[in-house]
């Protein structure tokens, strides 16, 4: 699922500089402001994992069912979108590889690299909250081809 969302990522990135090009037309920058704000984005889901970890995983605490569920759906949306960030990021940045002479180019290109070192630092940060989500001693995720042979034997 991750690599999916990387390729598209990557098409729509490498899509947008392509049309701006087609269309002679001047690409547009990326702000400072998209790297700091998935920057911030990573801190958040990383401390909630870390939280999520420790209640979970260290303390054994009994977690409500809903909110154990909220904190894995945001894990996964973190994982699949940092993926996709850092596919559309990396694209758009990389189609500027060969005009770094400009100051504007390379500009784009520096950015955009900070976005998508920033969408692998998410896609770390979700992992890690789904991992923290898991019930310790559940047997039958580590082991699935255990759970599938003992019941097929007669």
């Amino acid at each position: 699922m991750l690599g999916v969302a990387l390729v598209i990522g990557a098409l729509l990135g490498y899509g947008v500089s392509a049309a701006y090009r087609a269309l002679d037309a001047a690409p547009p920058q990326v702000p400072w402001l998209s790297p700091a704000t998935l920057l911030v984005l990573v801190a958040f889901v990383a401390l909630l994992a870390r939280s999520a970890h420790t209640r979970i995983q260290v303390r054994r605490e009994r977690v409500e069912p809903s909110r154990a569920v909220v904190w894995l759906a945001l894990g996964k949306a973190a994982a699949i979108g940092g993926a996709a960030v850092l596919g559309g990021y990396l694209a758009y940045g990389l189609s500027f590889w060969t005009r770094l002479e400009a100051e504007s180019p390379r500009e784009r290109l520096v950015v955009s690299l900070v976005a998508a070192v920033a969408g692998v630092l998410l896609t770390v940060a979700g992992l890690a909250l789904e991992r923290a989500c898991r019930v310790p001693g559940d047997e039958d995720e580590e082991n699935p081809e255990d759970d599938a042979e003992g019941r097929a034997g007669p």
